[in-house]
């Protein structure tokens, strides 16, 4: 015997929700975006068009994709269409996956995330799966999705563009030693702007068009020959003060994408090349990505930022900086590893009035057996200033002298 089964008989339709588990995602999904205000949503309503899908549906389809590890737009539009939970969530909508792409990176979706992070914690407290004693920061660096081999750095860019304000200036003395173009107006003797260079572009560029007008009006060979010949050096200079006026403002351009970073991808601007811990080649390849940082509590993830910076200790100042201002007031306690000590850090968080949890780099190390009875251990050394001389925990005394130039 077999359980009934019949395609062909008409059902009318039934309630998704009976068919989700008591606890599905879903449902933390809906109660979580249910919690945001209407006010965040008032910058995504239009006067005009078809009237678009309301960002509260949007959000919930985004998020709960994202649990089932479903990024890709059109992955999300298939679930849309066979997923129990997602059709639930969506009460029956299907948006396209132009529609769901053009959502998430609107620029008001980054309010919503942190809306939501804020409501996530609210109800962690409410709930009091959280003591709001302390928070544990850490981070990871996430490889970009950039070309590997489009990067540009600081230091060559800054050589370069060194080296062509040298060769502009010293070309450009040249053009009035020769008296092939007068002298502009300069607003710093040091350099020429790409203003300056582009006013060199236009009078060697009316040089050359003189020379252009008179071997055309002229009738004798050997003066067209002449007049060629004089023509060359300047052609030549209006080819490469072109070149100048191209390099000087792509370097500026350059430096300007840098801010304070030493590297930049041409594919993705924002992502900085920095070392990944899943080095396949084991060479020390550096990769186009970024430093994400995340405060947690009761292993829930609380507030997040993203950072260019690949060293931690550089981030912690700004980060606390964020979750004041974005999600929550700090507790007591700052938690980090040894990757986020240092002396600026420590005294940002005292200021702060909260305590640091922060080890500092040698403090493993300090408190081994080893390291401790180790007798070129500096820091277990007395200084004598009368002998010129170091005494060792031991009792041995060691005395040191410089070497002459012959000696060594």
């Amino acid at each position: 015997m077999f359980k009934y089964y019949n395609m062909n008989q008409v059902i009318l339709p039934l309630d998704l929700e009976v068919k989700l588990q008591e606890n599905d995602i879903a449902y933390t999904v809906n109660d979580l975006v249910e919690q945001i205000p209407d006010e965040a949503f008032a910058s995504f309503l239009r006067e005009t068009g078809n009237p678009a899908y309301h960002p509260r549906m949007m959000m919930k389809v985004i998020l709960c994709a994202y649990t089932q590890s479903v990024f890709s737009g059109r992955k999300i539009e298939a679930l849309l269409k066979d997923s129990i939970r997602m059709m639930w969530l969506a009460q029956g909508y299907k948006p396209s996956y132009r529609t769901i792409n053009r959502f998430r990176v609107h620029e008001e979706v980054k309010e919503l995330l942190r809306q939501c992070f804020v409501q996530f914690r609210c109800q962690l407290v409410k709930d009091k799966l959280i003591e709001e004693e302390a928070i544990f920061i850490d981070g990871t660096k996430i490889e970009a999705n950039a070309n590997k081999f489009t990067f540009v750095w600081r230091k060559a860019t800054e050589k370069y563009s060194a080296a062509l304000v040298e060769k502009s200036n010293q070309m450009y003395d040249e053009l009035l030693e020769k008296e092939i173009i007068p002298v502009i107006e300069r607003e710093d003797q040091e350099e020429l702007s790409p203003k300056e260079l582009h006013e060199v572009v236009q009078k060697l560029d009316e040089k050359v068009e003189e020379f252009d007008k008179k071997i055309k009006e002229s009738a004798e060979v050997e003066e067209r020959k002449q007049l060629r010949l004089e023509r060359k050096g300047p052609k030549q200079h209006l080819k490469q003060f072109k070149d100048f006026l191209a390099r000087k403002q792509k370097y500026q351009n350059d430096i300007s994408i840098f801010g304070e970073r030493n590297s930049y991808s041409k594919t993705d601007q924002d992502a900085t090349f920095m070392r990944m811990k899943d080095d396949y080649m084991k060479n020390g390849q550096l990769k186009a990505g970024y430093n994400v940082q995340i405060a947690t509590e009761g292993q829930y993830t609380l507030a997040f930022d993203v950072f260019a910076n690949p060293t931690d200790t550089r981030t912690l100042i700004p980060f606390l900086d964020k979750i004041e201002k974005s999600f929550f007031k700090l507790p007591q306690y700052i938690v980090a590893d040894a990757g986020y000590g240092s002396e600026q850090n420590y005294e940002d968080v005292i200021n702060r009035e909260c305590t640091p949890l922060i080890t500092y780099n040698m403090y493993r190390k300090e408190k081994k057996k080893r390291y401790k009875n180790n007798d070129f251990n500096s820091a277990n050394w007395e200084y004598d200033e009368e002998t010129d001389s170091f005494t060792c925990p031991n009792g041995k005394k060691w005395t040191f002298r410089y070497l002459s130039n012959s000696e060594r």
